[in-house]
């Protein structure tokens, strides 16, 4: 019977099978994982002042806004949880325009008044 050398490739290749998709599980498990998915902080001072900054002062060195609306420091200071607030901004009162935000965005705006009371 004549040699066949793939005979002796094949366990090789196998086992780098096995490895490799080791390596795919474990970048797939680490892109879904909660970390992942964080709330962005930056992103929301980035949002609030686009959105936000016109009624509210929504950062420290934000000098102008509109009197009757509270600042972003005062409504991190309430303490009334990222739950009641991220409902609020889903669905926010009269006075409020509704701007149509993501869920994403609401979360990462909730983030970033939360940095705000430490």
């Amino acid at each position: 019977m004549p040699e066949q050398p793939w005979r002796n490739f094949l366990p090789t290749l196998f086992d780098n099978r096995r490895v490799i998709r080791a390596a795919l599980a474990v970048l797939v498990l680490a892109a879904f994982s909660p970390g992942a998915f964080a709330d962005d902080a930056a992103r929301g001072k980035i949002i609030a002042k686009r959105w936000c900054a016109a009624c509210h002062v929504v950062a420290p060195d934000q000098t102008l806004a509109s009197s009757d609306a509270p600042t972003f420091a005062a409504i991190a200071r309430r303490h009334e949880g990222a739950k009641k607030l991220r409902a609020f901004l889903a669905d926010p009162h009269p006075k409020m325009p509704d701007m149509n935000l993501s869920r994403s965005e609401i979360a990462d705006i909730v983030a970033y008044i939360g940095r705000l009371d430490r």
